[in-house]
């Protein structure tokens, strides 16, 4: 979606406190797939985890992370994840459902393209689906 619309729409991935640390609500997959670490406690260590997020996952989106106030995670109910549009106006033109259930980018798409003035999409679920995203240019995560 970065790619059919970066041009006209900022992408941004927020990190907020992590979701299910080791000292926390760890989930079993995530320690199978090696995702272990602790709740960090300063920016540097939260820093660190984003960055080995994006890498883990090859993000090409550019990557923000939350301060250890989690003033964002907070105000925009983020926890664990959730899509969010902010319109041209500076006003929510989208506010997806928490995740991982809530995560829906094809309700996303709708919302970018009704803010673009374009037309919606068919309910064809292909021309919405998710795709992974490939790294390009290297983005580092900023506090």
């Amino acid at each position: 979606m970065a790619r059919k619309y970066g041009r006209r729409v900022a992408f941004y991935v927020v990190y907020v406190r992590e979701a299910h640390p080791e000292d926390g609500w760890q989930l079993g997959i995530n320690r199978r797939e090696g995702v272990v670490f602790h709740q960090p406690t300063t920016l540097e260590e939260r820093l660190g985890i984003a960055e080995e997020m994006c890498t883990k996952l090859d993000l090409d989106i550019p990557t923000l992370i939350d301060g250890m106030d989690n003033a964002v995670g907070a105000a925009y109910a983020a926890w664990p994840d959730r899509l969010y549009l902010v319109g041209r106006n500076g006003r929510i033109a989208y506010k997806g459902g928490p995740g991982p259930m809530g995560f829906k980018p094809q309700e996303l798409e709708q919302a970018i393209r009704k803010e673009l003035g374009l037309k919606p999409l068919a309910s064809d679920s292909r021309s919405t689906k998710s795709r992974t995203p490939t790294r390009r240019g290297g983005r580092r995560p900023r506090p």
